[in-house]
């Protein structure tokens, strides 16, 4: 389908509600709850800071997010008119040039907010940002490669939004402990990230998608984001334990215990078992993110 095919009118103001599809409320919460280990591990009273809490939340999940999405699917509007005609760009519920518009007006409202938020927030939005739109458009699309594209989202989702709730709450850059946990985190989620390739394998190899179950196969890629994983929060076992986070280790520790058991399913076939694991595997991921940010902030 040529570029023709999309209306270019302006058209009508589309409607609100159908400008929050086009954001994918849906995505908006593994952002959200890395802000809030981010928040956590900073170890700084809630109660006292409770407008800059909310104002990181907006921006890491409706805003930065969102607008990551509404860019998403204005780069994908011509494989939705086939595969997902009744989404708002294709059905014409949001018609012409006003998904650019609305990408650009929420990339100017997650800089202004950003700013007020603090020159180490503000960085990590520019970073976000930029991962949001190379992630999709040219000339990076970012998501061609099985490589690049889960790194892209597992940093944007997990490490740059934890660092946002820890600089938001400090105003100042996170502690060095903080910053080794998230990045930790964040190579661990290149392997969550992997397994939401499992479900379109075949449209991936057609529409030159290298995700990693294309490149490697379905098995070995499965594999790999199980190795992934497993080997990211046993980095994180050790340094809490390093740290004398002893009941955080513990329980990161356990956790990942289970999601060994779980990954013994998932790899028998990873194609069907892929949806399983994200609710009940990765669940338990980021409850040990939970645990190590109580353990970070002094809670545990």
């Amino acid at each position: 389908m040529s570029d023709s095919a999309i209306p270019t009118s302006y058209g009508r103001i589309p409607a609100l509600r159908d400008i929050v599809e086009l954001t994918k409320p849906v995505t908006w919460f593994p952002p959200m709850w890395a802000f809030m280990c981010g928040v956590v591990s900073s170890g700084v009273s809630l109660s006292e800071n409770w407008a800059f809490l909310c104002a990181g939340i907006l921006l890491t999940g409706p805003i930065v997010c969102g607008t990551s999405q509404v860019i998403n699917d204005w780069c994908d509007r011509e494989v939705d008119a086939i595969n997902e005609p009744g989404r708002p760009i294709p059905s014409g519920r949001i018609p012409g040039r006003w998904p650019v518009w609305i990408a650009l007006i929420g990339t100017a409202l997650s800089l202004a907010v950003g700013a007020m938020l603090g020159p180490w927030v503000l960085a990590a939005t520019c970073v976000a940002l930029f991962f949001g739109w190379a992630y999709s458009s040219p000339p990076f699309r970012f998501k061609r490669s099985g490589w690049f594209g889960p790194a892209a989202c597992a940093l944007s989702y997990e490490g740059l939004a934890w660092f946002t709730g820890g600089a938001v709450m400090l105003a100042a850059l996170p502690n060095a402990n903080i910053l080794a946990v998230l990045l930790l985190y964040s190579v661990g989620a290149h392997g969550i990230m992997t397994l939401n390739d499992f479900k379109a394998v075949e449209g991936d190899q057609e529409t030159g998608l290298r995700s990693l179950p294309v490149t490697l196969g379905v098995r070995n890629a499965a594999l790999l984001a199980c190795a992934v994983m497993a080997i990211s929060q046993v980095a994180v076992v050790a340094l809490l334990a390093w740290e004398g986070l002893v009941l955080s280790a513990i329980i990161v520790s356990a956790l990942l215990a289970l999601q060994a058991l779980f990954m013994v399913r998932l790899v028998l076939n990873p194609r069907k078992y892929a949806p399983w694991y994200n609710a009940t595997g990765v669940l338990l991921y980021v409850l040990g993110m939970l645990a190590s940010a109580l353990g970070l902030g002094g809670y545990l």
